[in-house]
């Protein structure tokens, strides 16, 4: 299979008028013309993300979030969509394991291991 499409393009060449009919691919397009970018071609959820980045905001909370002292004055915020949300607090940096709680909306609460203080805050989606 693979030598008779060697063989059939090979023949193809020999033709005359072969090179003129077939346009090169960098003449394809529009001459002087440029790629879009990606905040050009963006659309919907995705431009609304790319728009919001660029204003230093963070739609998804994707960057690291604050550090906090974790006291009862200044407590970890942690963002929540619904009323109680499941925290993993790793008490000590060299623990290999991650201590797990509800945290539900109101009061600053202790993680029952180390006694670092969280609280929840409404967090809304941005679309």
């Amino acid at each position: 299979m693979a030598s008779r499409l060697l063989r059939v393009s090979a023949a193809l060449r020999l033709l005359p008028g072969a090179t003129a009919r077939a346009a090169p691919a960098r003449q394809l397009g529009v001459p002087g013309s440029t790629l879009a970018t990606d905040e050009e071609q963006a659309t919907g959820l995705e431009r609304k993300i790319m728009e919001a980045t660029s204003k230093g905001l963070d739609p998804y909370s994707m960057f690291r979030p604050k550090r906090y002292a974790g006291t009862k004055e200044d407590p970890n915020l942690v963002p929540s969509i619904t009323n109680k949300r499941i925290v993993g607090c790793v008490c000590e940096e060299d623990n290999s394991y991650v201590v797990w709680f509800w945290l539900h909306q109101g009061e600053p609460q202790r993680c029952p291991s180390c006694g670092a203080h969280y609280k929840l805050i409404p967090h809304e989606l941005p679309h």
